[in-house]
């Protein structure tokens, strides 16, 4: 079936699978390495592009997002693209007036106070027919890519797009979003079902359109203690694992790699490992030898150098990344930043990462 190098969804054939069998558990030649926020403000290019639009816009424009995705590809021999979207998209469309604030982040004008706003949201079946934009994205991306690295799909989890919602933006201790799950226990379960079940169709959707990974983003785990997250996080994190794999089987659509990554969430590193995730991302305040210690042999591990190393000189950053594959070990690994670029970081020093992540995890295989 696979003729003139076109694979089954009329794409161009895959290339590089190295992030794609690493994902899976399986062995390589190599490292392979992506970097959160790969498409960002560091690089000019980006800037330039983005200038002229604001930022939902952006997300809206199939042919930006594109042209975002594709950008740090054509700096570094990255392993992975992920597309360029956001996380709030989901909130947005459920109905959520949503607007990105330059110099402070996102802001939503009416967050969610009462239980009752809860009616205001609309119905999350609804939510994918909302998001065609991101779809179209991921289709035209992945026809652009032409097969040279697999491309990833993401969204955000549920407990994390609570947070937004009920914050009205980025807060530093949740305090809004934890007084409902101590104080509304059960309209916080009541939202967070409408945001998986608005979540699972976007996913599924995202892979009918042309992600060949996903990942879910639980940035906010951190807020909460074992308990709270094992109550409000962990169940709708594994819900969200087990009825996208459901649904892309009934649609007859071939299983993706997903990758989990609660960021400061490593007192749930065993539950997250279980939770149904082939990948389990880690952030720079776990050391890898006792993650692998702790998740065993069944997943493979993604991460974790802190961003800031990127401020160190590039030999700096080469022993530094040496040290990280030592630690993390060849195989079930696949090597990132433990959260995601920033925008004052110099271009080079990422080359400088990527390039010594693939140099010494060859020479690690020799030895």
């Amino acid at each position: 079936m696979e003729t003139n190098g076109l694979g089954s969804q009329g794409f161009p054939e895959l290339k590089n699978d190295t992030f794609l069998r690493a994902a899976w558990g399986e062995d390589t030649d190599y490292t392979p390495v992506w970097c959160m926020r790969q498409a960002g403000r560091y690089l000019p290019e980006f800037k330039e592009t983005r200038a002229a639009q604001d930022f939902f816009s952006t997300c809206r424009s199939p042919e930006a997002c594109c042209e975002l995705t594709l950008q740090p590809l054509r700096r570094f021999p990255l392993d992975a693209a992920i597309i360029f979207s956001d996380i709030l998209v989901v909130p947005q469309a459920l109905g959520m007036e949503v607007t990105m604030v330059p110099g402070k982040g996102p802001s939503f004008p009416e967050p969610l106070r009462e239980e009752r706003d809860l009616e205001r949201l609309r119905d999350p079946a609804a939510v994918a027919s909302e998001l065609g934009y991101v779809f179209q994205a991921i289709t035209l991306t992945r026809q652009r890519l032409a097969g040279r690295v697999p491309l990833i799909g993401f969204a955000g989890a549920p407990w994390t797009l609570m947070t937004y919602m009920i914050e009205g933006g980025s807060s530093s201790t949740m305090a809004q979003a934890k007084r409902w799950l101590y104080q509304k226990p059960q309209a916080s379960h009541q939202l967070l079902r409408i945001l998986t079940d608005a979540l699972v169709p976007y996913l599924v959707g995202q892979v009918a359109a042309g992600a060949q990974a996903l990942q879910l983003f639980e940035s906010h785990a951190g807020h909460l203690g074992p308990q709270l997250f094992n109550k409000f996080a962990l169940p709708y994190v594994r819900d969200v694992a087990k009825r996208v794999k459901a649904r892309l089987q009934e649609a007859g659509l071939a299983p993706v790699p997903m990758i989990i990554f609660a960021k400061d969430g490593h007192f749930a590193l065993e539950e997250l490992a279980q939770a149904g995730y082939e990948v389990v991302g880690l952030d720079w305040t776990v050391a890898p030898e006792k993650a692998r210690e702790r998740v065993g042999k069944m997943v493979t591990l993604q991460g974790n150098l802190d961003p800031c190393a990127l401020y160190a000189s590039e030999e700096e950053i080469g022993r530094l990344v040496q040290k990280m594959l030592d630690d993390f070990g060849p195989q079930r690994y696949i090597a990132n930043l433990g959260h995601g670029l920033y925008p004052d970081m110099d271009p080079e020093h990422v080359g400088a990462f990527v390039d010594a992540v693939h140099k010494y995890s060859r020479l690690l295989r020799q030895n």
